[in-house]
């Protein structure tokens, strides 16, 4: 083979290296063969996982949101294990070059599976942009684990695309309820940004004030949402703004996604 030739070669290798690595993700996925697809991405540096089956993020002293077994919680039990802080693990079920299942881990490493395709390690705003398309076209529970997944990578804000998918008629209903959920989480982190924990009444009297807001939760709409926005607002303890938020993101009403919006763009 002369030199000439070689360089072709060489050349066209490279090109081809480059336009296997410049193909989607999504692109990857419809590609590989039927089994389990994995990745792995950077976690944000707020979310704990054991690896396994729990997953925590937004701690505010002993007590941490966390999911555990694709349940949520506060997360005050007494009990506790040794927590990573990523990366995060991906698991998509793949059949006919669709997604069918999704399973997300912090921390840990990988057990050997046979057949499983490993594509690495992904950038975490790629992994957190095909989440969400992903999301976009799910609907039941695959939905909802895109969505969670994507929240929880680094270098990536999801509130704005959270936001879309919540308001778009076309997604599917259980999808826009998770993205609801999601959003009024980012939202509570902005509602209560920079005040003392601390702030407030004393713990007897704050249990009342919540149970105060779980009862406007139940109102009719019409009265009971302009109070919990009212609380969410400009409440001076922040675990009432906490509980209101919450409430407001249960509330199926599009004047919680205008609050919620509100509050993440602040300066």
């Amino acid at each position: 083979m002369n030199a000439p030739t070689i360089i072709a070669a060489a050349v066209l290798g490279l090109g081809a290296a480059a336009a296997a690595q410049a193909q989607s993700l999504a692109a990857r996925v419809a590609a590989a063969a039927d089994g389990d697809v994995r990745f792995t991405y950077s976690s944000r540096p707020d979310v704990l996982g054991n690896g396994r089956n729990v997953i925590q993020w937004n701690c505010r002293g002993k007590n941490c949101r966390q999911q555990v077994d694709g349940d949520f919680s506060d997360g005050d039990d007494d009990w506790g294990s040794p927590c990573d802080t990523g990366p995060a693990r991906l698991t998509l079920r793949v059949r006919g070059g669709r997604v069918t299942a999704l399973h997300v881990v912090v921390g840990g490493t990988w057990r050997p599976r046979p057949g499983a395709s490993d594509f690495g390690r992904i950038p975490a705003p790629e992994a957190a942009r095909y989440l969400l398309a992903l999301a976009k076209q799910s609907g039941g529970d695959l939905g909802g684990q895109a969505i969670f997944a994507a929240t929880i990578a680094d270098s990536m804000t999801t509130w704005p695309d959270l936001l879309r998918l919540a308001r778009d008629p076309d997604v599917a209903n259980a999808t826009r309820r998770s993205a609801v959920f999601w959003v009024s989480q980012a939202a509570e982190a902005a509602a209560t940004r920079g005040l003392d924990s601390l702030v407030g009444e004393p713990d007897v009297d704050r249990e009342v004030r919540e149970q105060a807001v779980f009862a406007l939760s139940q109102r009719p709409r019409d009265e009971g949402v302009p109070a919990l926005i009212r609380i969410a607002k400009a409440h001076n303890d922040p675990e009432i703004r906490r509980r209101a938020i919450f409430w407001l993101g249960q509330s199926n009403d599009p004047r919680a996604l205008a609050l919620f919006e509100e509050l993440l763009t602040r300066p």
